[in-house]
């Protein structure tokens, strides 16, 4: 018996450290080296340098070492147990951005697969990202999206008078308290889920979830992966129930409205309705239930954590800026004043914020939402004059641009007036990605970022709890201690 767990031991570590070693592969004889860096600890890698910068507040710091040791173009490094080629600057930006499907593709790492798994062993994460980016654009393109301005804005006053205006305190919690809004919101939108109770327990599941698709891939008990795995399992179950039973009312719709107003119930269909009734399209004739849970429950993830860490920075800066906060505030009661009582914003209210968005533009570039993204090299290719071979893994991040004085002066000064005029250089600036993996609900995060601060700003003023509270990144920027406020009503 011992002998046979010493042998299982042994197989073990071989199939752990296997993929570091294959880490270490050469480029082919008469090509150009690979490029410069290092593959950190056997298994983890520089995993937890990289998962270490981020949690002190500082992940750029990441980057700008490597860049100064080894090359301000790319790098090579191992990240969550794969051998990675960071490619830096925005030259290294244009390139993986304008390369998609030619020289390089999205990949994403297993852990994703692990959490996130796929409805259908005959997809890939790839494939079917492709398949729900297709629904995806067609219902949060700008045009689709400017009948739910009204929605965003009348949630967005619920939520302040039922979760801010009541504390006892006068003292909330931003973190918290804006992911429960941006959730809901998305539960609203994307699945026409109200339901209080239904809601907090999906949110309490998809926060596990979504900690877990970025973790290191060890399936421990009590670890952020296995505590991911299991959100994950707990979702699809309820999604399903709300996907069977959306699939059996819309076939009662249907039937009761065959001689009267199907086209009313086409035109206010959510998220879910509309991929239900794209099922049968030539791309999508195998859209499966499960399928579709897949799609709606990377929607949420996307609608949940980026939109939420954005409006919780910008809280936390127009409390450490008054002057800037006065700036938004006036631009706001412009807009409020222009309005009729009880009217709700819409499009063209939306416009008039320019100055609130170029605060929140400077708010993601500071903290970027996304702090990067996996592609894999299609082909064997060369860059900056370095060997990238066929199934390497490549990186991009904004941490290579975005904190960097060769793109934007003084880059730690809180300035919304860089994207006045031109704005940024093309490829610096990149919160969203870039070409044709640019994120499809970056019009759904400005209207749901602009409606909630607009309410906020004409109702509060705020100060931190904590003065010197620090923004961490653990996986998405956040403060340490949740941004724990004061508010003063207008």
């Amino acid at each position: 018996m011992d002998v046979i767990l010493f042998l299982v031991s042994i197989l073990l570590i071989i199939s752990l450290l296997l993929p570091f070693f294959l880490l270490l592969v050469t480029s082919p004889r008469g090509q150009p080296p690979l490029p410069p860096g290092r593959m950190g600890w056997p298994v983890v890698g520089e995993t937890l340098e990289f998962v270490s910068a981020g949690r002190r507040g500082v992940p750029e710091v990441f980057f700008k070492e490597r860049m100064k040791m080894f090359s301000t173009q790319v790098f090579k490094t191992s990240l969550l147990r794969v051998s990675t080629a960071v490619f830096c600057g925005p030259s290294g930006n244009k390139f993986l951005f304008s390369n998609e499907n030619k020289l390089v593709s999205l990949w994403w790492p297993r852990s994703v697969d692990k959490v996130f798994p796929l409805a259908s062993t005959s997809n890939t994460s790839i494939e079917e990202s492709k398949r729900v980016r297709k629904l995806a654009v067609a219902f949060l393109k700008p045009e689709a999206l400017q009948r739910y301005i009204g929605t965003m804005d009348t949630m967005a006053k619920m939520h302040l008078q039922t979760k801010w205006a009541t504390a006892a305190t006068s003292t909330v919690h931003v973190n918290t308290l804006v992911k429960t809004y941006t959730f809901a919101l998305a539960c609203k939108l994307f699945m026409s889920v109200e339901d209080t109770g239904v809601v907090a327990k999906l949110e309490k599941r998809m926060t596990d979830l979504a900690s877990g698709i970025l973790s290191i891939p060890l399936d421990l008990p009590g670890s952020t992966f296995r505590r991911g795995i299991q959100g994950s399992r707990w979702m699809r179950r309820e999604l399903m129930g709300i996907v069977k039973k959306r699939k059996s009312d819309d076939l009662l719709l249907l039937g009761s409205t065959c001689g009267g107003d199907h086209h009313h119930h086409h035109q206010n269909r959510d998220m879910l309705s509309h991929m239900l009734e794209n099922a049968g399209d030539d791309e999508t004739s195998t859209l499966s239930e499960e399928d579709v849970v897949n799609k709606i429950m990377g929607l949420l993830i996307g609608g949940h954590d980026t939109a939420s860490c954005v409006i919780t920075c910008f809280i936390n800066y127009m409390a450490e800026l008054p002057h800037i906060y006065d700036l938004v505030l006036k631009e706001q009661r412009e807009i409020a004043k222009s309005k009729r009582p009880g009217e709700l914003l819409n499009w063209d209210d939306i416009q008039k914020m320019r100055h609130t968005w170029n605060v929140a533009c400077e708010v993601m570039r500071l903290w970027a939402p996304v702090q990067g993204g996996f592609k894999e090299a299609l082909t064997d290719f060369t860059y900056a004059g370095f060997f990238i071979p066929k199934g390497f893994k490549l990186y991009w991040s904004p941490n290579t641009t975005h904190k960097n004085p060769d793109y934007f002066e003084e880059p730690e000064k809180f300035d919304p007036w860089r994207f006045d005029g031109m704005g940024p250089a093309p490829y610096t600036y990149v919160p969203f990605g870039g070409g044709a993996r640019t994120c499809p609900g970056k019009e759904y995060a400005r209207l749901e970022i602009l409606a909630f601060m607009h309410n906020l700003v004409n109702k509060y003023r705020w100060e931190k709890v904590i003065a010197d509270e620090k923004i961490i990144v653990d996986p998405m920027p956040e403060p340490a201690k949740g941004l724990p406020i004061r508010l003063y009503p207008h």
